[in-house]
């Protein structure tokens, strides 16, 4: 049994690839080409994305392509499921909070910022028709569809890993910490380290967890944060003030069959706040919260460090999550 790993940034972060017996290159190449797609369907920091030219004629209905209507279905699922604090309408007020670049960029920024928070539009101003892939932006929308956007980019990146490298082999796919695996286990399952920055060494201290099918996803107001002037911000909006969130938790990890199900829990979490705890367990999904003091707040089944595998609701892993 070997494993073989790859790593690379893309799309303003980190990604990695673990491939148990079989050809990591091959697995690399095809994550490649779904970060690539995605990027050209839907960056909001390319003016040559099919998004940014959309943005750029309000009021026109257009259709849009099959990858950038599965993305937009895949938006306003996590709004529908979370009734908006999960809402693609928040791409304005990320950019009035400063994040207006790859996120890199804004950390070389010195100067200050004068906050404007306006209201958050709601999802259920866009008008979109599935079964067409028709859709028309009001005037004054600009969306942002990276709550749901990356994790469908790990979900789509694994399957297309998996078909890549044979059914013999097993994959795990990780873009900035959302996480996906596919086909053969490791003997003791893919096993993740707990970490609030995906950069994080994967053989560093820390709490691990197994996990054996399914995704792992997790939203943090730690790593993507910058400040301008004497403002403190992060890119995690809260879309009932225009503002970013600013409840009692830092993190949370949520795993799931699909990693955009995880991913839109993971947001929902940090931005509902004190009632985070209720209505995941209300979810069934096994959820792990950090406070902003360091506690940690186990949800749905979620193990304890010293029995840290994760049955079959959804993971995958051995690098860090964040």
């Amino acid at each position: 049994m070997s494993l073989a790993a790859a790593s690379w940034r893309a799309i303003g972060t980190t990604v990695d690839v673990l491939v148990l017996d079989g050809d990591v290159d091959l697995a690399r190449a095809a994550v490649t080409l779904v970060l690539d797609a995605a990027d050209r369907a839907y960056s909001r920091f390319r003016a040559d994305s099919e998004l940014s030219r959309i943005q750029a004629r309000p009021e026109a209905e257009v259709t849009v392509s099959a990858l950038l209507g599965e993305a937009i279905d895949a938006a306003l699922r996590g709004a529908r499921l979370t009734d908006g604090l999960v809402d693609p309408t928040i791409g304005r007020a990320l950019r009035l909070a400063g994040y207006d670049a790859d996120f890199r960029s804004l950390l070389d920024r010195s100067e200050p910022l004068v906050a404007r928070i306006e209201a958050i539009p709601g999802w259920r101003a866009i008008t979109w028709d599935p079964s067409h892939r028709r859709l028309r932006l009001p005037a004054g929308i600009e969306l942002d569809l990276g709550a749901t956007g990356k994790a469908l980019i790990v979900d789509r990146a694994v399957v297309a890993a998996a078909a890549a490298v044979g059914p013999a082999a097993g994959v795990l796919v990780s873009v900035g910490g959302d996480i996906a695996i596919a086909g053969r286990l490791p003997d003791d399952g893919w096993r993740i380290l707990l970490a609030e920055d995906s950069a994080t060494p994967p053989d560093a201290g820390g709490e691990v967890v197994s996990i054996r099918d399914g995704a792992l996803a997790t939203s943090s107001t730690v790593v993507r944060r910058w400040r301008r002037g004497a403002v403190s911000l992060h890119h995690l909006i809260d879309p009932r003030t225009g503002a970013p969130a600013a409840g009692p938790w830092r993190t949370a990890t949520v795993a799931a069959a699909t990693c955009v199900d995880a991913n839109v829990a993971a947001t929902a979490a940090i931005v509902l706040g004190d009632e985070a705890v209720a209505w995941l367990e209300a979810t069934g999904l096994p959820a792990r919260l950090v406070a902003i003091d360091g506690r940690v707040e186990r949800v749905g089944g979620w193990p304890l460090p010293d029995l840290a595998v994760i049955a079959s609701t959804g993971p995958a892993g051995q690098t860090a999550t964040a």
